[in-house]
């Protein structure tokens, strides 16, 4: 168990942030912590999801999305509903006792996509307990989020390869 637990918000448009945060799962495990990491918007195989079996019973992941991508202004019911369940499942890891790390992955671009409110994320990190750290991920935090945090990290894209049309590759991106 953590002493003192922070809040954290991983941020940009660079690569870096699920990453940043699954190594803070995987530092964790090394030293005996327990990592719940809820994934929005995300319903793909990601290689995570099979690491994180390698790691059980200290890095838990679910994924509260679909294989397909979201589309500002093509969000569905269905996507609404999942990002609902997500939070519930979200708030039952981060004040279940059972979690020294609760990672809210893609919650900010959650939040940009409308399908979880602004004042659902600053109640998590304003009511968090003393003990568990709290992360979350994704583009486009807003500006309330970061002051709210203890820590924040803005991850900005000086160059990338997707921009000679290099696919996405199993392991390294996803």
């Amino acid at each position: 168990m953590l002493e003192k637990g922070y809040s954290q918000v991983y941020t940009g448009n660079g690569k870096g942030k699920t990453t940043a945060a699954l190594g803070l799962a995987l530092r964790g495990a090394g030293a005996g912590l327990r990592s719940y990491i809820g994934q929005f918007m995300k319903g793909r195989p990601y290689s995570e999801l099979d690491s994180a079996k390698l790691l059980s019973p200290f890095v838990v992941i679910e994924q509260y999305g679909h294989p397909e991508f979201c589309v500002p202004g093509k969000v569905s019911d269905d996507d609404f509903r999942l990002a609902r369940e997500g939070m519930e499942k979200l708030r039952a890891a981060l004040f279940g006792g059972e979690y020294d790390i609760v990672i809210a992955d893609e919650i900010c671009t959650a939040i940009y996509f409308k399908l979880v409110a602004l004042e659902d994320a600053l109640a998590l990190i304003a009511s968090k307990p003393e003990h568990v750290e709290l992360v979350m991920t994704g583009r486009y935090a807003p500006d309330e989020l970061i002051a709210a945090a203890d820590l924040a990290t803005e991850m900005k894209e000086l160059k990338h390869y997707y921009q000679k049309d290099v696919p996405a590759r199993k392991g390294v991106e996803f």
